[in-house]
């Protein structure tokens, strides 16, 4: 597992944080049972079943737009994060794509056993993968399409910098686009 880490660092107060390529077949029982939860319906996967969650990260590895990533902390499974060309993708075409622009999807894992909310956990994390996606030089601003119903997600895009772009229609979801420009992020 360490020598697949494309990105890592140490977080002050935090811990240890690397970002790994997803394994198709060697995380499936992990992400089957965090997309498969309630608090991830916004996920958009809570309904499929194990062998349809395979096939789908078995997709997203064989596209060189689409990347998926999973996030550890101190070597444990953290988040999901998910990468992609906008270009390449259904929200490409709700809006006018510019170059340098990257997406992202984003899913923190369920706290560990026995679940005690830990202040900052969130933040951390998503600044971290902020990092990650501002590392390429080539990447001028992350767009980012929660779903128009989530609020939290909307709540943590905005508290990180991003700014509110138009209502859209996607095949799954109505999302709100959300912008975050290198420059506004300070990086």
């Amino acid at each position: 597992m360490g020598d697949r880490v494309v990105f890592g660092r140490v977080v002050a107060g935090f811990g240890e944080v690397q970002l790994r390529p997803v394994d198709p077949e060697g995380d499936l029982d992990l992400i089957h049972s965090w997309v498969s939860q309630e608090r991830a319906r916004f996920w958009g996967m809570r309904d499929v079943g194990r062998d349809r969650v395979a096939e789908i990260y078995r997709y997203l590895d064989s596209l060189p737009t689409h990347q998926a990533w999973l996030a550890l902390r101190d070597g444990a499974p953290a988040a999901l994060f998910q990468t992609y060309q906008p270009h390449a993708d259904p929200v490409g075409e709700v809006y006018p794509v510019q170059p340098g622009d990257h997406g992202i999807h984003f899913l923190i894992g369920p706290p560990p056993r026995p679940a005690r909310p830990e202040p900052g956990f969130t933040g951390h994390l998503f600044g971290f993968l902020v990092d990650f996606v501002f590392a390429d030089p080539t990447h001028q601003r992350i767009v980012a399409e929660p779903d128009a119903r989530n609020d939290r997600a909307q709540a943590r895009l905005r508290r990180t910098g991003f700014v509110d772009g138009p209502l859209v229609d996607l095949p799954e979801k109505q999302a709100r686009l959300m912008f975050l420009d290198r420059a506004a992020a300070g990086r």
